[in-house]
């Protein structure tokens, strides 16, 4: 099936943008970023920012802008049947326009995958063609926070989300 992403969840302060590969068929019917009820981001966000699945959508997206965070996905469509990312058709692809993006969004510098799949294809069908006034962006790959990838706790994986985030606590990360 022919999937087309979302439009990213941004405003010009954003300075952290977090990057998918492509909404699952859940997030897709909800017409929400990580809406599989299994999908551990929220519950995440909840223990970071306040930002959990029990709030409403619009209500989640504010609060990560506050805390100037941005979310979107390396692809803008693709063919893929299911959810998985491996099934992805790669001669399908389009990529979002992160030139653009990086334009419009300056204040970001750093860039976090969520999860290996988003990586890969970033680095695959991006960086090549990225302006290369956009050198000093900072890369790291956080744990997926898809339900397919089970081999994490959520307090684990959370731990290192808020070490990414480089979000401080009592003076320490």
């Amino acid at each position: 099936m022919i999937v087309d992403g979302f439009p990213p969840i941004a405003e010009k302060s954003a300075e952290v943008l977090i990057l998918g590969s492509m909404p699952s068929v859940a997030s897709l019917s909800k017409g929400e970023y990580y809406g599989h009820p299994r999908n551990a981001f929220w519950p995440i966000m909840r223990q970071l920012f306040g930002a959990g699945p029990e709030l409403d959508y619009r209500k989640r997206s504010r609060i990560l802008i506050e805390h100037h965070l941005a979310v979107w996905d390396v692809l803008q469509t693709c063919y893929r049947p299911g959810s998985a990312d491996a099934n992805i058709d790669v001669g399908s692809i389009k990529i979002n326009d992160f030139n653009r993006f990086f334009e419009q969004h300056r204040d970001i510098k750093r860039v976090l995958f969520n999860g290996g799949a988003a990586e890969s294809l970033y680095r695959k069908h991006v960086l090549p063609i990225l302006n290369s006034r956009f050198n000093y962006l900072e890369y790291q790959r956080v744990p997926s926070t898809s339900p397919a990838y089970a081999a994490m706790s959520l307090e684990r994986k959370t731990m290192i989300w808020k070490t990414a985030l480089g979000i401080v606590v009592n003076g320490r990360q």
